[in-house]
């Protein structure tokens, strides 16, 4: 793994042990297989009492972990920035490549016989890296919204969910979003304007973060955003202190959304699909194994 020294920095003794603690904890999630954005790290700098759970802690990190990676102290690939991409064009060496390619990421619809359609939305864009693989294992769509969907988007997806309800399968949205006024009121407003957009019941599971995965988690407090028109009843239920998505930890809310798939799907016709599928990979595969002898015949 990448550590690059850039510009040289000397760091004082209480910046070098966030540092080293930084490391163990990239360093336990990458053996998992996750890579964490800035904001998660945080988190679990403050789940385990290393900082206070302050804007002035957040900036603080984020500065020393920036330095520290510019020093080659921190692997750059361990951290990573989910919202800014380049996007690019694909290119192959030969045309035996592409079908080699293709074979690996040919896929059929794995849900055309469940009598259900699954899509994950989740309100962090940031967290979109973190749940596309789960959601590429079960085969299901997943949207990252943002904060509220805009309109556009809601609509494009209440023709969608139609398309599902006409083909004979009930639309199922597992929604995660944060435990704050805005957060817990997005899953209502997910459901409300799908229902009424599409005219089909779709149906909409919040799976997170609730009150009782902030206790089981302990998942750090934030001050609830009073200036929220939905604050009142919110302080109310829950008093003042609202809780981040990005607390939870990847596997956590990988696990979370597995479950909950794992307890929708018919599991029997699933898998007859996803012999199928296997089973024209395969023969995609040996096609590109002869690609060769392929161009020879049709040259022939």
């Amino acid at each position: 793994m990448p550590r690059i020294c850039y510009v040289g920095k000397s760091f004082r003794p209480d910046s070098l042990r966030i540092i080293e603690q930084a490391n163990v904890i990239v360093d336990e999630y990458d053996a998992q297989g996750f890579t964490l954005t800035l904001r998660q790290l945080y988190y679990q700098f403050v789940s385990r009492d290393l900082i206070p759970n302050t804007q002035r802690s957040y900036k603080r990190l984020g500065s020393i972990i920036s330095d520290a990676r510019l020093a080659g102290m921190i692997d750059w690939e361990q951290i990573t920035d989910r919202t800014r991409n380049v996007q690019a064009q694909s290119h192959w060496d030969d045309p035996s490549s592409i079908i080699a390619s293709a074979a690996r990421s040919y896929g059929i619809d794995l849900w055309q016989s469940q009598d259900r359609r699954v899509e994950v939305w989740i309100e962090k864009d940031a967290l979109a890296g973190v749940i596309e693989n789960v959601c590429a294992e079960w085969d299901v769509s997943y949207l990252s919204c943002r904060g509220y969907v805009s309109q556009s988007e809601m609509w494009v997806g209440a023709q969608r969910f139609k398309v599902y309800d006409d083909a004979g399968q009930r639309p199922v949205v597992i929604h995660l979003g944060d435990h704050d006024p805005s957060g817990i009121d997005m899953t209502r407003d997910i459901q409300d304007r799908l229902r009424m957009l599409s005219g089909t019941d779709v149906e909409v599971r919040r799976i997170a973060l609730s009150r009782a995965q902030v206790d089981q988690y302990g998942c750090p407090p934030n001050p609830a955003k009073l200036t929220d028109s939905r604050a009142g009843d919110y302080v109310e239920e829950h008093g003042f202190s609202s809780w981040e998505l990005d607390a939870l930890s990847p596997p956590t809310l990988v696990e979370l959304i597995d479950t909950e798939i794992d307890s929708i799907v018919d599991h029997g016709l699933f898998e007859e699909i996803r012999t199928q599928q296997e089973s024209e990979r395969e023969t995609l595969k040996a096609i590109s194994d002869q690609y060769e002898r392929v161009v020879e015949n049709l040259e022939s």
